[in-house]
């Protein structure tokens, strides 16, 4: 059996882009109700940088709601903090880590290298992410190039720990998941939408139908009126091609579509189309929070079975 393992990280809301590019993928890779799908909540990885509690736990209810509204109802759904045994082996990961490759990690040298107030946790967040995946033992990661080198610092220490210590980690192989729907900002199309930095062009996953139309409005296209100004080019017309990508992810056609007035409105009844049922789920469930919690009770705890062996495996092998 193939285990999957995917987290997401409470540092800001889902938005659409985490829905058509990452959720929707998720909920494909389910099986039947059994334990080759574990999506958890990373919540110790966002305290990476300063945070206001009350706002994590705001956050990580609101995503524990969201994945069951997506349709995540067929994994095991966990919280990173409520599985010891990650934190346990992320300490013995930073024995056998150096200092010189956390040092070349992205997000350290671009967030908190040379800032005295950079928490110690940021430059230790990727060998934490290496213990996420190595305590499940996936086989394979599906990975995005924004987060390649973490998984390569993974293998790099699976590999070191077994020949030092024993072969007790799968080295897990970095395979490039299927093409799916990359959502760009709709202010700035040529970076990606955003669940940490939020703003006009983000649609989140709770808009109101208003919103989303008023966000959609006031997308960027360009200066184009000609009659194939409707059209994919990303290079001249990001932001054009960034609405056309969108309606076609939400199961619209920008066929026979020649103004960008009505390319918004086809790609506003769209979202507005896709996000409405999820809407009404999040409502229902939002109602019953003794439900959601015991959805992740009970995958927290199925994950504490299966990672504390693992943990076991890893503290002997190192001498205690």
């Amino acid at each position: 059996m193939t285990t999957t393992l995917s987290l997401l990280t409470p540092s800001g809301r889902l938005t659409l882009g985490n829905l058509l590019g990452a959720l929707r993928p998720m909920a494909e890779r389910q099986g039947p109700t059994d334990d080759r799908a574990r999506y958890g909540i990373s919540d110790l990885h966002a305290m990476t940088t300063p945070h206001d509690p009350a706002l994590l736990r705001t956050r990580t209810r609101e995503l524990m709601t969201l994945l069951l509204a997506a349709g995540l109802d067929r994994a095991t759904l966990f919280r990173q903090s409520a599985v010891p045994a990650h934190t346990g082996l992320a300490y013995l990961l930073e024995c056998t880590a150096h200092t010189g490759e956390l040092n070349r990690m992205i997000q350290f040298k671009e967030k908190g290298r040379g800032v005295p107030s950079t928490r110690c946790s940021l430059f230790t967040y990727p060998v934490l992410m290496a213990a996420d995946i190595l305590l499940h033992r996936p086989a394979q990661v599906p990975v995005g190039d924004d987060q390649r080198q973490h998984v390569e610092l993974t293998r790099d220490l699976a590999l070191r720990f077994n020949a030092t210590y024993g072969p007790v980690f799968t080295v897990p192989e970095v395979v490039t998941p299927a093409a799916g729907a990359r959502v760009m900002d709709l202010a700035e199309p040529t970076r990606k939408m955003s669940k940490s930095v939020e703003g006009p062009g983000s649609i989140l996953l709770l808009d109101p139908p208003d919103v989303v139309r008023r966000k959609v409005a006031r997308a960027v296209t360009d200066s184009d009126t000609g009659p194939d100004a409707v059209r994919a080019d990303r290079e001249a017309k990001p932001g054009v091609t960034n609405l056309i990508d969108v309606l076609v992810a939400c199961g619209g056609s920008a066929e026979g579509l020649t103004t960008y007035g009505a390319l918004k409105a086809a790609v506003t009844d769209a979202v507005v189309a896709v996000l409405e049922p999820l809407q009404k789920r999040y409502v229902d469930l939002a109602a019953d929070p003794v439900h959601v919690d015991d959805v992740f009770a009970r995958g927290s705890a199925r994950c504490r079975e299966l990672t504390e062996p693992v943990l076991a495996d890893a503290r002997t092998a190192m001498g205690l």
